[in-house]
C-alpha cells in the first residue's frame, strides 16, 4: 500500500498484454509511470522535421541572402561609413587642390580672366556645400594662426594691387592673423622692393556674433619699418612704361646707391614702426566664414565679396 501514494504522482496508463495465457489475464493490470517507459525498453518515434535551405534562394536566389545577411551585420555597416567617408575626404582634397590650381597665376584674383573667375566661383560653391566646420566660432583653435590671401573680389583692392612699379615695388603677401586668445585681427600687406621690404598692417577687435559671424572693429594703423634685404642683385636691364633701359653702363653707380641705401636702412629697420589710430566712420564690417578647415578658409564680407585665405605653411601654397 505504501508504494500507490507514490505512482499516483504520475501520469499512468495501463497495458493489457495481448497474450492468450488466461493465467497472464487473471493477474492485475501493470502501471507504469510515463516518464519512466526509457527505463524498460520502451522508445518512442518522433517525426523528424527537415528545413530546406533553398527556400529563400528561391524567392531571392544566393545573392539576395548574402545581401539580407549582410545587410544585418555591424562589421559591414561600420565597413560602409568608414568607406564613405574616405571618399568625402578625398573629395574635399581634390576641390581644394582643384581651386589652388585655378588661384596659380591670377595675382589674388586681379589679373583673373571672367572664364577663371567662373571656375573659381564654381568651386567655392562646392567646397562652401561640404564645409567640415559648420560653425568655425566654436572651433576658435583652427581660426588661429596667419592666413595668405590667395584670392579675392574684393574691388577695393584691385586698386592696391595693381599699383606697382616693377621691378622697384609690389605688393609681396597680403595677409590676415587671427589671435582668439585676444580675440584680435591683424590684416597686413607687405610691399618689396629691391633693396627693403616693409609693410602696412590694420589692427582690429573681433566680436563674434553667430557661429559663422564676426563683427570687426578697426583701431590702429601700423607702418612698419623697412626690414633690409640680405642679398640684392642688380638687374642688367629694366623695362619702364614698355622701354627697355640697359644698366650696365651705370651699374658702378647703382652700386653705390646700393651701399648707401643699404646703410640708410638698416638704421630705420632699428626704429619701432610708426602707429596712429584709425577714424572712427568706416571702421566696422562684418565677416562671415563659409569653409574652414586646417588648411583652407573661405570668408564672405558685407558687401558680397569672396575671400579665399591659406593658411601659412600649407601645401596648398605650393603650385
Amino acid at each position: 500500500m505504501a508504494t500507490v501514494p507514490l505512482f499516483s504522482q504520475f501520469p499512468c496508463k495501463t497495458l493489457v498484454p495481448s497474450s492468450s495465457n488466461t493465467k497472464s489475464q487473471s493477474k492485475s493490470p501493470i502501471l507504469l509511470p510515463i516518464n519512466r517507459r526509457s527505463e524498460i525498453g520502451i522508445s518512442v518515434h518522433r517525426p523528424d522535421f527537415k528545413i530546406r535551405a533553398t527556400d529563400i534562394d528561391d524567392e531571392w536566389g544566393q545573392e539576395g541572402v548574402e545581401r539580407v545577411l549582410s545587410s544585418s551585420s555591424p562589421v559591414s555597416v561600420a565597413e560602409k561609413v568608414a568607406d564613405e567617408a574616405i571618399e568625402s575626404v578625398e573629395e574635399m582634397e581634390r576641390l581644394k587642390r582643384s581651386l589652388a590650381d585655378s588661384l596659380y597665376g591670377t595675382d589674388r584674383g586681379l589679373s583673373a580672366s571672367s572664364d577663371t573667375r567662373a571656375e573659381i566661383s564654381e568651386l567655392i560653391t562646392q567646397l562652401e556645400s561640404k564645409n567640415p566646420t559648420p560653425a568655425p566660432n566654436e572651433a576658435l583653435f583652427l581660426l588661429n594662426g596667419k592666413w595668405i590671401l590667395a584670392y579675392t573680389s574684393f574691388v577695393g583692392l584691385f586698386p592696391l594691387l595693381s599699383r606697382r612699379i616693377e621691378p622697384l615695388v609690389k605688393v609681396d603677401e597680403i595677409s590676415q592673423t587671427i589671435d582668439s586668445d585676444s580675440f584680435t585681427v591683424q590684416n597686413s600687406v607687405r610691399f618689396a622692393g629691391p633693396f627693403s621690404t616693409t609693410s602696412f598692417s590694420t589692427n582690429a577687435k573681433f566680436e563674434i556674433r553667430s557661429p559663422k559671424r564676426v563683427q570687426i572693429k578697426f583701431e590702429q594703423g601700423v607702418i612698419g619699418t623697412p626690414q633690409l634685404t640680405d642679398s640684392i642683385e642688380i638687374p642688367e636691364s629694366v623695362e619702364v612704361l614698355g622701354q627697355k633701359i640697359d644698366l650696365n653702363p651705370i651699374k658702378g653707380l647703382l652700386t653705390s646707391v646700393q651701399d648707401t641705401a643699404s646703410s640708410v636702412a638698416r638704421t630705420i629697420s632699428n626704429q619701432p614702426p610708426l602707429k596712429f589710430s584709425l577714424p572712427s566712420d568706416n571702421t566696422q564690417s562684418w565677416l562671415l566664414t563659409t569653409y574652414l578647415d586646417k588648411d583652407l578658409r573661405i570668408s564672405r564680407g558685407d558687401g558680397g565679396s569672396v575671400f579665399v585665405l591659406i593658411k601659412e605653411g600649407s601645401s596648398l601654397l605650393n603650385p
